[in-house]
């Protein structure tokens, strides 16, 4: 399995159950790991024949930066289900942090892994 990635995608959304969080946006830092055949893409040097990494990051900032989910867990769940559909991914890790959450805590968030490895 070879794996395109994605790391330190920073993200300005809504996220969180208290009031305050509600009203401020804050980052939220996505990495990313996409199961993905590169074989084809490097015979022929050709980006049609590879998962475009810089489309999935446009979407992505695009999708969470519009959305107003109360919990970290959702938001992942929810942007693992736009690169599994969209792009035809068929397996990701993906991590979520919610940067400064939790006093002391330099980062916290979820991690998943969604789809069937190759």
């Amino acid at each position: 399995m070879d794996i395109i990635y994605l790391r330190d995608l920073r993200i300005d959304t809504i996220i969180g159950v208290y009031d305050w969080e509600r009203r401020v946006k804050q980052a939220v830092r996505l990495d990313l790991e996409m199961a993905a055949d590169v074989a084809k893409a490097a015979r022929r040097d050709a980006l049609e024949d590879t998962l475009n990494y810089k489309a999935v990051a446009k979407r992505l900032i695009g999708f969470v930066g519009e959305s107003r989910f109360q919990l970290v867990e959702t938001l992942a769940e929810r942007a693992a289900e736009v690169v599994l559909t969209e792009f035809q991914v068929p397996w990701l890790r993906l991590s979520v942090n919610k940067m400064g959450a939790v006093r002391g805590v330099r980062d916290v968030g979820v991690v998943i892994e969604r789809g069937t490895p190759p």
